[in-house]
């Protein structure tokens, strides 16, 4: 694929993306053209060699742990010892509190579910930030928190049956959440407004909320609302009535419905969820990211036989109980990933070499967002005037401290104030989680998030200790004692940093979208574990999840561990290694099968259709939302039971073929799908998945985007010009 280029000093701009800054961004910001290339141009030749540093010193310190472990038997004492002496464990800075102000609610104070989806797609970008407010009648009716049984199923039209059991589920949460002073509101025949108060009618008299101050106000008149507006634990509810309704008419008190504030907060992503290897597939999520701010994206669909446009939400409104007029934030608040240190990207060359993704996102993103930042937009997303860059993959506090020089320099070129570009720290990778306390140090007037991810931080656990011998298997990873400390420590160092009002301390992601019933069941873990946000792969998810966050008061339990002790790093560093390697010939090949299979399902969307996140059905056809931190801990087991001959090369050959057929099988009714079975040796994405494996132990911190890149290129057709 030939690329038109324009130069604009030593940059040579694919066009694609220089029309896209040129037409759209840089009217609605402070800067000139001239300004804005000559100022990215000096940002990038003042910071690519100290990002080439950075990259240099991951390669050397990975170097000398893999000689360590050559050399040594893996002991806690020794193998801390020889990690201090080397500098990466970094000593640690005096306590500190964080000084990140102008920080919306929703991120410093609010507890709630976080939507997480790629920005390249505009339909998932707009019902993520839609979902700030979801239906719990129909989150309930489409999955299975309430089960088919017993004539309960969902069936093709409306389901009475079904209906009943979810209207019984959620008045039982109206009941757990919003109890009435006697009855239940189940029981209700008429809700009213009177004297300041929710007045609730029973068969047997009257009655009110047992805590007034849930009751916030309403919509319609006061004697017949035709919405009640509830608090609790910072999340609004919203009983809504409507006796003529299908729902409501059938209904004691005429609710048709009961709407939860649901995703708070969303980010909007242009790292592991996307497929974005040049400016064509960038400029989509730019686009994308653009259009949210200004808060004209739109997108139009086919549904059901007719023509939907999406926009987005606008906020709504409500009578207080002094009759004024209340505003709720009608969208969650969204933070954007850009991507790490590592990768480059051909959309722009300087001096004929690819410049640093991260680099490009740090400069072009905060453009993308001044018109939100300065409030000159129609549906603002902060009010605050903070624009929300979540930072991943980072190795370490130099690493953190690198793109809080990023975000310096990118406000000084725009023209925006200091600190209004605010981080969120991926807690991701082993350096990070070992030294976190340093790394928020290190953005401490712009940290507005620090979150554990399990995936990627388990495969740079592998990939760090990949020589140290042979990991436990990998549903078993999780059972470690390394991932308790990892996880309870960046709750607790988060704490102790003063993040508490200031800053979100999240949990990762429950990656199963159809099963919501689990996670109904195990996911109020991460409220209670003092985590004021948790992923989540749907709208619906957030709407089920937010239910947790009323069970569970995240305020309360971050005030009770606030004076915890921070875990042991010794925990920490107790690599997840198998006491025991004797597994049956069974076990070993169901272990193969797992992680090939799923290796392969996302590999060949990602490269043949450039799809970076999607629901791939399991080896089990269990839908689980994979992307590339998925593929990363897969890709390095695999490439671990390799090094240390729990496999052979054959093994490994003979189920990755064969799991190609089941992938192929599995994708049948894709008219877009390529088959990967009928020719494995010029089959583009089949070999990708193989090299991650092969070449898994030899990849930078183990990750996979050079492979899949190089991989979608090629299938692009991409030369370089």
């Amino acid at each position: 694929m030939a690329t038109q280029r324009i130069q604009k000093g030593s940059f040579a701009i694919d066009k694609i993306l220089y029309d896209f800054i040129e037409n759209e961004a840089l009217p609605l910001s402070h800067v000139t053209s001239d300004e804005f290339w000559a100022g990215f141009e000096k940002i990038v030749k003042d910071l690519t060699p100290k990002n080439k540093a950075l990259l240099a010193r991951r390669d050397d310190l990975q170097a000398q742990i893999d000689e360590w472990h050559e050399n040594n038997t893996y002991e806690l004492g020794a193998y801390k010892q020889f990690l201090t002496d080397i500098g990466y464990l970094e000593p640690e800075v005096a306590d500190f509190t964080i000084t990140t102000n102008n920080v919306d609610d929703e991120i410093a104070t609010i507890a709630g579910a976080q939507l997480v989806v790629p920005v390249r797609n505009a339909r998932y970008a707009l019902n993520a930030g839609n979902a700030r407010w979801g239906s719990l009648y129909d989150a309930l009716y489409g999955f299975d928190v309430i089960s088919e049984e017993n004539g309960a199923d969902k069936g093709k039209g409306y389901n009475p049956v079904r209906g009943a059991k979810v209207i019984e589920f959620a008045k039982n949460f109206l009941d757990e959440t919003y109890p009435l002073a006697t009855g239940s509101h189940s029981d209700v025949t008429a809700y009213a407004i009177k004297d300041g108060k929710l007045v609730a009618t029973l068969a047997d008299g009257e009655t009110t909320l047992k805590d007034s101050q849930q009751l916030q106000g309403y919509n319609g008149s006061s004697d017949a609302p035709s919405e009640i507006i509830l608090k609790n634990n910072g999340l609004h509810t919203i009983i809504q009535i409507d006796k003529t309704s299908q729902i409501g008419q059938s209904d004691t008190a005429g609710v048709k419905d009961v709407i939860l504030e649901a995703a708070v907060t969303t980010i909007q992503d242009l790292e592991d969820s996307v497929a974005a290897v040049d400016a064509e597939e960038k400029v989509e999520g730019y686009r994308n990211w653009l259009g949210l701010m200004k808060g004209d994206l739109s997108e139009t669909l086919e549904k059901n036989g007719k023509t939907i446009t999406r926009t987005l939400n606008s906020d709504r409104t409500y009578t207080d109980l002094n009759g004024n007029t209340q505003t709720l934030h009608g969208r969650s608040v969204m933070l954007l990933r850009n991507v790490g240190h590592l990768m480059t990207n051909p959309a722009i060359l300087v001096d004929g070499e690819e410049i640093f993704e991260g680099i490009m996102d740090g400069v072009i993103t905060p453009l993308l967002s001044t018109i939100d930042i300065t409030g000159k937009n129609t549906l603002r997303n902060s009010r605050t005037g903070s624009m929300y860059i979540v930072k991943p993959k980072m190795h370490g506090s130099d690493e953190v401290a690198f793109a809080v020089e990023l975000f310096t320099r990118s406000e000084e070129l725009l023209k925006l104030p200091k600190n209004s570009i605010k981080m969120g720290i991926m807690d991701e990778e082993k350096r990070t989680s070992a030294n976190l306390k340093n790394c928020i140090s290190a953005a401490r007037e712009r940290t507005i998030f620090i979150n554990t991810g399990f995936m990627d931080r388990t495969g740079d656990e592998i990939h760090t200790a990949m020589k140290a011998g042979a990991f436990v298997r990998k549903g078993e990873i999780k059972g470690q004692k390394w991932f308790t400390a990892y996880e309870d420590r960046n709750v607790i160092i988060g704490l102790k940093a003063g993040l508490k009002g200031k800053a979100q301390i999240g949990k990762g992601m429950w990656p199963k979208p159809d099963e919501l019933a689990d996670m109904y069941r195990t996911k109020i873990e991460h409220p209670q574990a003092g985590a004021s946000c948790a992923w989540v792969p749907s709208p619906s998810g957030a709407t089920i999840h937010a239910i947790h966050y009323h069970q569970c008061s995240v305020a309360e339990r971050q005030a009770a561990l606030q004076n915890a002790q921070v875990p042991s790093i010794d925990d920490l560093l107790t690599i997840p290694l198998a006491t025991d390697t004797n597994w049956s010939d069974s076990d070993k090949q169901k272990e193969l099968e797992n992680n090939c299979q799923g290796i392969l399902g996302y590999v060949v969307r990602w490269v043949d259709l450039g799809v970076g996140c999607s629901k791939v059905p399991d080896i089990n056809n269990i839908g689980l939302m994979e992307d590339r931190a998925t593929l990363r801990i897969s890709s390095q087991h695999v490439a671990n039971w390799l090094a240390h001959g729990i496999v052979t090369e054959d093994e490994v050959w003979t189920v990755l073929k064969r799991m190609a057929k089941v992938v192929d099988e599995q994708n049948a009714g894709d008219p877009d799908y390529r088959p990967m079975s009928a020719d494995f040796e010029n089959n583009i994405a089949f070999n990708a998945a193989a090299d991650l494996i092969f070449k898994g132990a030899v990849q930078p911190s183990g990750y996979t985007e050079p492979l899949l890149h190089k991989a979608r290129l090629k299938l692009k057709g991409y030369t370089g010009d």
